[in-house]
């Protein structure tokens, strides 16, 4: 079969492989993936992996390189285990990439996201959406209704982070929200925001394509550009009694970022640290006492979600394939994927990809 595999930094190649092969056990799912996002960790792996890509045997799915790419994803069910009793063949789902055990102490607790063996299809799994056929666990698969498209379905997973970042924010309707950061993640973000409720939503995104894709997804939105407003300012003189937002959700993982987060909750606010940070941040601790905040630190999301997010898009409140700018052939994932994505001149949000 044909597959989009890593091989180190800069070397991702579009290979003929063995396809599965294996008798399905009682809980395995064989899937054809549909549609596959490229994700930013897909990009931080091209740039300088490999980073959660395992070069050694995974410790828990037992996974090595070259990997087959591709964690965000809608499929069509092939085949499946005598046990896998929620789905059949035929029906279309969406894939909940995170695998680990489901009998350590986090799997007790229904935290899978938080094991220490933690695996995740696409990077840590045999299998990846980029693939032409994949096997996967029972619990992968998330059937979707005739409402909810292919690429809607492929969206689930970022969708899932951005939804988990709102719900720790405690956004609720009529909540004073800023989010910092516009990339796929923050606007999905927004997205989020705005189906939780929020009364007044501001946005901090120093790219004029992305300010211009924010204020189209959610024309109420105030859209700022850090470069030249002074982000917690504004959104002071906006705010009841200067106070400031109830909410401020970092997306973007720069330490800047998440200060003018700091800086622009009222006290006793929340702010809720979503993007991922390369190297340690300087922070004012005592600005954070003084005024009395609280910092949620998010990772991944609770794999139960599922379920209710394509709710979410089949009724029409989080139309999260609007920041889809592309959909390529598997053929050219490296020149109009990866590197359109890392192309500054080149305006993109998210690109899918059709194996």
């Amino acid at each position: 079969m044909k597959a989009v595999r890593f091989h180190a930094a800069k070397d991702i190649r579009v290979e003929d492989v063995p396809g599965p092969t294996k008798k399905l056990g009682p809980n395995d799912v064989l899937i054809k993936p549909l549609v596959t996002g490229i994700c930013g960790t897909d990009l931080h792996e091209y740039i300088a992996g490999p980073i959660v890509t395992p070069q050694t045997p995974h410790v828990y799915t037992g996974a090595t390189n070259p990997q087959i790419l591709g964690h965000e994803f809608s499929a069509v069910v092939a085949d499946k285990g005598s046990a896998a009793t929620h789905v059949k063949v035929g029906d279309r789902v969406s894939i909940q990439p995170l695998i680990s055990p489901r009998d350590d102490y986090y799997g007790r607790r229904g935290l899978y996201h938080l094991s220490e063996k933690m695996g995740c299809v696409g990077l840590s799994w045999a299998w990846g959406g980029m693939g032409e056929y994949a096997v996967v666990n029972d619990y992968n698969v998330a059937v979707l209704p005739k409402g909810v498209s292919d690429i809607q379905g492929a969206m689930i997973e970022p969708a899932a982070v951005a939804v988990y970042a709102v719900d720790r924010g405690g956004v609720q309707s009529g909540s004073t929200v800023l989010v910092s950061g516009v990339g796929p993640i923050g606007a999905l973000t927004l997205l989020a925001v705005k189906a939780a409720g929020a009364g007044q939503i501001f946005v901090s995104e120093p790219n004029a394509f992305r300010r211009k894709m924010a204020k189209e997804l959610v024309p109420s939105a105030i859209v700022l550009d850090p470069m030249t407003d002074n982000v917690p300012e504004y959104i002071r003189s906006q705010t009841e009694e200067g106070v400031g937002v109830d909410v401020a959700i970092e997306c973007v993982g720069l330490e800047a970022s998440l200060n003018t987060c700091a800086a622009s909750v009222r006290r006793q606010g929340k702010v809720v640290q979503t993007g991922l940070h390369m190297k340690p941040a300087a922070i004012d601790a005592m600005l954070w006492a003084l005024k009395d905040i609280t910092v949620e630190a998010t990772w991944c999301y609770p794999v139960q979600c599922w379920p209710r997010i394509i709710r979410m898009v089949e009724a029409g409140i989080f139309p999260i394939e609007k920041i889809v700018t592309a959909n390529i052939s598997s053929d050219h994932v490296v020149k109009q994927g990866f590197d359109a994505l890392l192309d500054k001149s080149v305006n993109h949000m998210k690109i899918l990809v059709t194996v």
